[in-house]
């Protein structure tokens, strides 16, 4: 055995050195949320999924904010993801509820913050747009 140890996350580190998300597990509990007819759970179950939800949806954010940080001022997409960041910030502020329609609303918001995320991921970086045609 040996006695060196190999440091995975630092929770006192800068956001950008943390461990990347684990975006299967949520997408699949966001989907399955999203499908429920009546589940017909116990508070306390839909409170730690909102929960669970709220969490995800707090780190998704960071890396929203992280992405629309490094755009141009003059680029449209860090205005969308704004808007995006405000109602998620809005709707995390308020602790969650035992209820449906709360863990619905986490996992609509869990979506939309992915959506934008993945638009500005998919988009070129200012500084390697593409050269003109022609």
């Amino acid at each position: 055995m040996s006695d060196r140890h190999l440091v995975l996350h630092d929770p006192d580190g800068p956001p950008e050195t943390e461990l990347p998300l684990d975006r299967a597990p949520y997408e699949a509990l966001v989907t399955a949320v999203l499908a429920w007819k009546d589940p017909d759970l116990e508070p306390h179950d839909y409170e730690q999924l909102a929960l669970q939800l709220a969490g995800h949806a707090r780190a998704v954010a960071d890396d929203v904010r992280r992405h629309a940080a490094a755009l141009p001022k003059s680029d449209g997409r860090g205005a969308l993801a704004e808007i995006v960041l405000q109602e998620a910030d809005r709707r995390l502020s308020v602790r969650p509820k035992g209820t449906i329609r709360c863990v619905q609303s986490h996992a609509r918001l869990v979506r939309a913050l992915y959506e934008r995320l993945d638009r500005l991921e998919a988009a070129p970086a200012p500084d390697r747009a593409a050269p003109p045609v022609g």
